[in-house]
């Protein structure tokens, strides 16, 4: 058996967790292989809406076995609250939940420091979301980091060191603070996390996949976002591709079977950064109401843009993807035209590589097709998609050379089209 891996192809916000619910009946162990709690999936069924943070998306379909591998990073407080709200939802966790114990743990003091590093960029800012993510990440490659292990072995002498450590960075920065609350939240937590199954993440894995369990690796935000390949620095601190599958699970390249990549039928950014297909004009207003383009953890509002095939097609070939998976389709239902970026212009020169860097000297050069201008969220097979539709689809697949499989037409698990059998 192989691993199949599921990825966000743009800056993330692609609408994995729907995907990852839509594929999970089909799996016996669904994963998830890196990012921290600022990943927000969101899944709609049965009139109701849920957010995940850390927590596979695979844990609403019953006796799966879920995941959370070594690559994560996981705030105990955040999980508590994401584990208890799914508990109180009819959804009990602590069977089916397993916890690497090669996971980085979040301290409380990594969310000051963000804080205090964002404070200190000044107009500089990535725009973090202040969870902590960046700060553990870096104490995880720099050797100082808090593993969720580590509970089981002399954790109040380690935790005293990782903490005095950020106080002494905290007092270099003039940083004011206070964590107490936080510290005592976080100890709280800490120990309804150990109520879960704590295991060897790497060898339960492999395990599964020589039992011939079929096994989901669930990816957070999206490649252009990976901190190897995306656009730096405006990124994530992890490996958001398909290679980060092996190192955040302890799977082999070997290992990786089909790999399903989502992308909006359109192209959203949220936070700073470069986005060479951003729109500032009604347009892309229109979509960011008619997506409810605003994070699921944060509320912050997404940027809008035309899809972008440049950075789709370095998106795939870095993935190594085998199926497409097109999100929100409906959401450019009313268009009269639509667009998408074919190469940039940089310094009066086409490319259709993606660059070193991207930056706002980059010119978009697009090509227009019609609008299918008809409601799609009622349509429940290929059969009734409309002309101008079916054409976009040709069209994508002919620039991008891969199947789309998948066809979103609406929020609800039920409005998903397949589109191809399997093979």
């Amino acid at each position: 058996m192989k691993v199949d891996v599921l990825l966000g192809l743009q800056w993330g916000d692609e609408g994995k967790g729907k995907v990852v619910d839509v594929l999970t009946p089909k799996y016996d162990v669904i994963t998830r292989f890196q990012g921290g709690p600022n990943a927000g999936h969101t899944l709609e069924f049965d009139g109701q809406k849920y957010v995940l943070r850390s927590i596979p998306s695979g844990i609403f379909q019953g006796g799966k076995v879920n995941v959370i591998g070594n690559g994560v990073v996981l705030d105990p407080v955040l999980f508590k609250q994401e584990a208890e709200a799914l508990a109180a939802s009819g959804h009990d966790l602590t069977q089916r939940l397993y916890i690497s114990k090669k996971a980085h743990l979040i301290l409380p003091t990594h969310r000051i420091l963000d804080a205090a590093y964002e404070a200190a960029k000044g107009d500089s800012k990535i725009g973090t979301t202040g969870k902590g993510i960046g700060p553990t990440y870096t104490d995880k490659v720099s050797r100082n980091g808090l593993r969720v292990g580590d509970l089981l072995h002399n954790f109040e002498e380690k935790y005293a060191k990782a903490k005095a450590r950020h106080e002494s960075i905290l007092k270099s920065l003039n940083y004011q603070y206070d964590v107490t609350e936080l510290e005592k939240q976080w100890f709280e937590a800490l120990e309804y996390l150990k109520k879960f199954n704590l295991i060897d993440s790497e060898h339960v894995v492999n395990g599964f996949l020589k039992e011939g369990k079929s096994v989901l690796a669930e990816g957070a935000q999206g490649t252009l976002l990976d901190v190897d390949f995306g656009s730096y620095p405006f990124v994530t601190s992890s490996n958001t591709i398909c290679a980060g599958a092996c190192t955040g699970l302890g799977i082999a390249p070997n290992k990786i079977g089909n790999v399903y990549g989502i992308f909006k039928a359109y192209c959203t950014r949220v936070g700073s950064g470069p986005f060479p297909t951003e729109l500032f004009d009604e347009t892309g207003e229109k979509m960011c109401s008619i997506g409810h383009e605003f994070g699921a953890v944060t509320g912050r509002k997404r940027r809008c843009g035309w899809i972008d095939l440049v950075a789709l097609k370095y998106a795939i070939m870095i993935d190594g993807v085998t199926h497409l998976i097109m999100m929100k389709s409906d959401v450019l239902d009313t268009f009269e035209t639509i667009k998408a970026c074919v190469a940039y212009k940089i310094d009066g020169k086409e490319t259709e590589e993606f660059p070193f860097e991207i930056d706002d000297s980059i010119e978009p050069v697009y090509v227009e097709l019609p609008g299918w201008k008809c409601d799609m969220t009622k349509m429940q097979s290929e059969d009734e998609f409309p002309e101008e539709f079916n054409a976009y689809i040709s069209f994508l697949e002919e620039e991008l050379q891969v199947p789309i499989k998948i066809v979103s037409v609406g929020p609800d698990r039920e409005q998903t089209i397949v589109r191809y059998t399997e093979e």
